[in-house]
């Protein structure tokens, strides 16, 4: 089954008519509760909206906590507790919340809210500080009336902020909970086991790596309109592959995610499942340190110098490694190799231009010995060692694209050791509160905002050393490149879109040209669902609990 057929498929299958079974219990109708369970490969690790940047860590923590905007199916982007906005001029947004609004702990929603929840998004410990300018000042006009003042104008402010939940600030103060707690830290927050947003669901407990249970909120303030049927979820996190595609087959899960390419079509032809599949804008890809003077162990590299630092290097990675081949055989075809960090469907009018160089080993080694790196011991020597971070449990076939990489490197002289961990401990390792511990490593990137100011911005962006500004925040190689950074901060600002899709484009060419990261792959989704489910599926990979509906 390959990508493309996949993907052209993706219509939203009918769960069929809706039954409701009832019994009496002292004389009064009882229905029976709808129960959605759920597999990922990872675990969910914190209920606090701020520690994690990671897709199915916003999923779940968007089930209870809300922002002030949402996103449809389709990522459209709706209102959320903002029922409104406005650019009141060029430099001021101005927001109106809605009222009558309630925390699950029973708290009102307002004003006060918004602003606390702006300033603790941004504290040093939080990973998600990008997702407000650092100069942005909220400012309460009154309960219900929130502004944003900038220092220049933002007219994509608001695409990232689905996932910007507001906290309560009662709530928060009164658990002293008020600092974000780090992903590294290793006694969990309050806000780690605990939440009270305003959402569809609220959790009944949290067990991380066990079990989490949600049941829906009879309170929400869009109850009204609901579009789900499900009274109660149920998540649980099975690292193996084949036990959580065995769980989905059985009945024992509703859905399941991701199911390997290699399990697909069995999946498909089951007379109880099916696979909901289609394309995903996250990019799989390689970074390589370019700012230690000499790289992190285990690496080994003679005279103790950062080879990353040469361009004549990066370029020589980038050639030794086949991704066409990655996508064949570890990914069977359900993978669209990528030319840039992002997918080029996200980048106006020039995304198609760019084309990913084919993988040329010969080139490789001719540029490694122009680089000062021959091989030691003869032809068939190492040139340097270097370490690979790369996580088991947290994108398709993740570990297998780590280890063939591996090998490719192996044949043209260099030798990596990989340090292969659950998504738990590698986010903590490489990204938590600045931590950026890596030579070489593997990691996906969905832009939230659906544009390339997110990728130029995060990734590719210049590190904000001091951990403020969120720039460069998931910019774990420490690229740089001055000229890059001044077409990003023109790209925020410019209403042109004929202008603005003019920079992107040299933008991007900038990074190619200087083998800047090597880009892999965008993966396909690959949910797998009882036939019983009905339920959307965004290209960002965000499940949406309050779009499922459970036939019985």
């Amino acid at each position: 089954m390959r990508f493309d057929r996949l993907w052209r498929g993706r219509l939203l299958r009918s769960a069929g008519a809706l039954t409701v079974m009832a019994g009496l219990m002292l004389g009064a109708p009882l229905v029976e509760a709808k129960t959605f369970r759920m597999a990922f490969q990872g675990n969910l690790n914190t209920l606090d909206p701020y520690t994690i940047n990671e897709t199915f860590t916003h999923a779940m923590n968007g089930s209870y906590y809300e922002g002030l905007t949402r996103r449809g199916p389709d990522l459209t982007i709706i209102p959320g507790l903002a029922e409104r906005w406005e650019l009141v001029e060029p430099t001021r947004w101005r927001f109106h919340l809605r009222k009558n609004v309630k925390f699950h702990g029973g708290e009102a929603f307002t004003a006060d809210d918004v602003l606390f929840s702006a300033e603790r998004i941004r504290q040093p410990n939080s990973d998600l500080k990008a997702r407000i300018p650092a100069d942005a000042q909220f400012v309460k006009v009154d309960d219900f009336t929130v502004d944003v003042v900038l220092k220049t104008p933002n007219p994509i402010l608001i695409a990232d902020w689905d996932t910007f939940y507001v906290m309560s600030k009662a709530w928060t103060e009164k658990n002293n909970a008020s600092e974000v707690v780090s992903a590294k830290a290793t006694t969990p927050g309050f806000t780690t086991l605990n939440a009270n947003g305003t959402g569809p669901f609220s959790v009944v407990s949290h067990q991380p790596g066990v079990k989490t249970v949600l049941k829906a909120n009879p309170g929400w303030w869009n109850a009204a309109k609901k579009d789900y049927n499900i009274d109660e979820v149920v998540f649980t996190p099975i690292a193996n592959d084949a036990t959580r595609v065995a769980a989905l087959l059985s009945g024992e899960v509703d859905w399941a995610d991701p199911i390997p390419p290699q399990d697909q079509e069995r999946v498909n032809s089951s007379p109880t499942t099916s696979m909901l599949a289609g394309p995903e804008t996250r990019t799989i890809y390689l970074g390589m340190d370019q700012m230690r003077d000499k790289l992190v162990p285990p690496a080994e590299v003679p005279g103790d110098k950062n080879p990353f630092k040469d361009v004549r290097v990066r370029k020589a990675m980038f050639l030794a490694i086949d991704e066409d081949a990655i996508a064949s055989r570890i990914m069977r075809g359900l993978a669209r190799p990528s030319a840039l960090m992002i997918d080029p469907n996200l980048v106006d009018k020039y995304g198609k231009d760019f084309v990913r160089p084919k993988s040329d080993p010969a080139q490789s080694e001719k540029l490694f010995d122009e680089a000062g790196y021959p091989r030691v011991g003869g032809a068939q020597g190492t040139r340097f060692t270097v370490g690979l971070d790369c996580p088991n449990d947290r994108y398709v076939n993740d570990a297998a694209i780590c280890q063939a990489v591996i090998g490719m490197l192996a044949r043209v002289g260099v030798k990596v050791v990989p340090i292969i961990q659950p998504r738990a401990q590698y986010f903590a390792k490489i990204l938590a509160g600045g931590g950026y511990n890596s030579n070489f490593y593997l990691l996906g990137w969905t832009p939230g905002t659906n544009d390339s100011h997110n990728v130029l911005t995060q990734i590719v962006g210049c590190r904000d050393e001091k951990g403020s500004g969120g720039r460069g925040v998931a910019n774990v190689a420490g690229y740089c490149n001055p000229k890059i950074e001044e077409l990003a901060q023109k790209v925020l600002v410019e209403t042109n879109t004929d202008v603005r899709a003019g920079l992107v484009r040299d933008a991007w060419k900038l990074l190619v040209d200087d083998w800047g990261y090597i880009p892999l792959h965008q993966q396909a989704l690959a949910w797998g669902i009882s036939k019983k489910v009905k339920m959307a599926q965004r290209p960002d990979n965000i499940v949406m609990l309050y779009h499922v509906q459970l036939a019985d």
